[in-house]
């Protein structure tokens, strides 16, 4: 535990980027091997489940530190991290453990879980008093299900490969499904990452080729027969892996999905081993995909019922072959693998993603113009000479992805919240607001902020500001920092780390798309809200209303009924 602290500390601490490969490589070389295998699953993205609720975690170390409620949360707020404020609010330990990561995960946190909150709260205590302020730093953190640093799968990778003297690439390939948590970590399957030869899981897929979003004029890529155009789907990224007589689905995320899934699975059993598939999971309606919505009911499900698999069939869009006959095919062209996909699924009866045809640029842009009415978020645009890469990568050729335009409104700033991080003193998490109805006038919206500010209940049937979303990226540093200043100038009242906000700004909220939702007092919800800019040049009185979400929801809900 020592150890990964000390590596967790030494990578927070630091943003060179050589910096924090020389400190991985070393604890990889040094690490027992059930050690470095947690560390790997952490590092590139595995999810430690919460063992300990929050109020039990904080009340805990309220009474250790013996600190009044009210004096820890000043000091949270002062901090900004739940982690940070216990690891400093505690009194020096009076024992030492040696006890290493993979002990403390196996033997200490994972049986924590289910137990009842004195056993908890005992156990909270001797461990704290046996760790530095690094140690419970990464305890709590652990512990809370908050664990994250500032390392890129990529670069644990690279670090793996340079302390084992390994292909980056190789590793990659070895770590696809590691995170999964089906499987956990061991000093097995840590072993197995940096062999010199190792034998591959037959259910194991590829890393996954990811495209850049395409921020300029697409005709700046040269012509458009150098590019194959296809539809961007609003789906489940996935690889079908089909080996020795099985058959595995797996998501971008590295999740096994196989279960979830028995239509494609059966769909799939007409394939020869030796083949992989990248393509989408989708709910397929007619000639038309079916909004995400269809899709999230399967995912969410913990049963899979007779009339679920009837209402949302699924299925799998193929997009690329990555490997024939067992044969490696990724560093052959686009053009040359698609051609096999295109024969292979003619073959085998399965759904290949098909090209979009255009005589130029220009006949291209029209048609994407139509991808929300066809259910699709826009085009993807993949070069026919590139190779299928690894992760974000431009070195064996590029895919971009020409999305349209987010849906938008035009919303209301009501409440805010400090950032984490190094934005632990910004405001910078939001709370929108869109007019129950639109406001009449200038004058009937300010009565409204009027009465906000004297603490009024707003009246059944008034009008009034209905919260809708919350967002808390798409502004620039300067830009929170001077939202912050508005906020601390206008606070109403405080709750908490929540502040309540006198109606000032209206910003344009961009999203990709919205839903029922009887959770939310709207009766609305976005799906990936962001703040796309500050409307100040947008008067209150003039931000958006329900009409155009409901406007919006009843187009998704025509398209979910036809």
């Amino acid at each position: 535990m020592k150890a990964f602290a000390a590596l967790y500390a030494a990578l927070d601490a630091s943003t060179a980027t050589l910096d924090k490969l020389a400190a991985l490589r070393r604890y990889f070389a040094e690490a027992p091997a059930a050690d470095a295998a947690w560390a790997v699953y952490f590092l590139a993205g595995g999810k430690p489940r919460q063992t300990v609720p929050t109020a039990l975690l904080r009340a805990t170390a309220c009474r250790v530190a013996g600190l009044p409620d009210w004096l820890f949360e000043e000091s949270y707020q002062a901090v900004g991290d739940l982690a940070e404020t216990i690891a400093h609010v505690l009194p020096p330990p009076q024992r030492d453990s040696d006890l290493g990561l993979a002990a403390w995960v196996e033997q200490r946190l994972l049986p924590l879980r289910g137990q009842d909150a004195p056993a908890q709260a005992a156990a909270l205590a001797a461990w704290w008093d046996e760790l530095d302020t690094a140690g419970r730093f990464l305890l709590s953190k652990l512990i809370g299900g908050g664990f994250r640093v500032g390392v890129s799968k990529l670069l644990v990778q690279r670090a793996l490969a340079e302390a084992f003297g390994l292909d980056p690439k190789l590793v990659a390939q070895r770590m696809m499904g590691y995170t999964d948590a089906k499987t956990p970590p061991s000093a097995a399957r840590f072993a197995a990452l940096h062999a010199a030869q190792a034998a591959g899981d037959p259910g194991q897929p590829y890393p996954f080729f990811l495209a850049h979003a395409l921020a300029g004029e697409p005709a700046e890529l040269g012509p458009l027969s150098d590019w194959l155009a296809e539809w961007k789907y609003d789906g489940i990224r996935a690889q079908l892996v089909r080996r020795a007589g099985a058959c595995w689905i797996w998501s971008r995320g590295e999740e096994l999905m196989t279960e979830r899934f028995p239509e494609v699975v059966g769909q799939a059993g007409a394939l020869p081993d030796g083949t992989v598939l990248d393509g989408e999971l989708l709910v397929w309606d007619g000639e038309a995909p079916a909004p995400f919505q269809r899709l999230q009911q399967r995912i969410n499900r913990k049963t899979l019922t007779k009339k679920l698999l009837a209402d949302a069939p699924a299925v799998f869009v193929a997009y690329d072959l990555l490997e024939w006959q067992g044969e490696d095919l990724r560093t052959q062209p686009l053009r040359a693998r698609r051609e096999r996909l295109e024969a292979l699924c003619a073959a085998h009866g399965l759904r290949v993603s098909p090209r979009v045809a255009a005589d130029g640029w220009a006949s291209l842009a029209a048609l994407r113009a139509q991808a929300r009415a066809r259910g699709v978020e826009g085009l993807m645009l993949k070069g026919l000479e590139s190779r299928y890469g690894s992760g974000r990568s431009k070195a064996d050729g590029t895919w971009w992805k020409w999305k349209v335009d987010p849906l938008s409104v035009d919303g209301v700033l009501i409440y805010a919240q400090a950032g984490h991080g190094r934005r632990a003193s910004v405001y910078t998490d939001y709370t929108f607001a869109v007019w129950n109805r639109p406001p009449r006038d200038a004058a009937e919206a300010q009565a409204v902020v009027e009465a906000i500010a004297r603490r009024e209940p707003a009246q059944p049937g008034a009008l009034q500001l209905v919260p809708f979303a919350k967002a808390y990226s798409g502004l620039s540093d300067e830009e929170f920092a001077q939202v912050d200043r508005i906020i601390r100038a206008h606070t109403l009242e405080k709750f908490g780390p929540v502040r309540s906000v006198r109606p000032t700004l209206v910003f344009e909220l961009g999203f990709e798309g919205v839903n029922r939702s009887p959770r939310h007092k709207s009766g609305i919800a976005v799906r990936f809200p962001r703040m796309l800019r500050i409307r100040h040049d947008k008067p209150l009185h003039e931000a958006d209303s329900l009409a155009q979400l409901q406007a919006m929801l009843a187009y998704e809900d025509s398209r979910l009924t036809t």
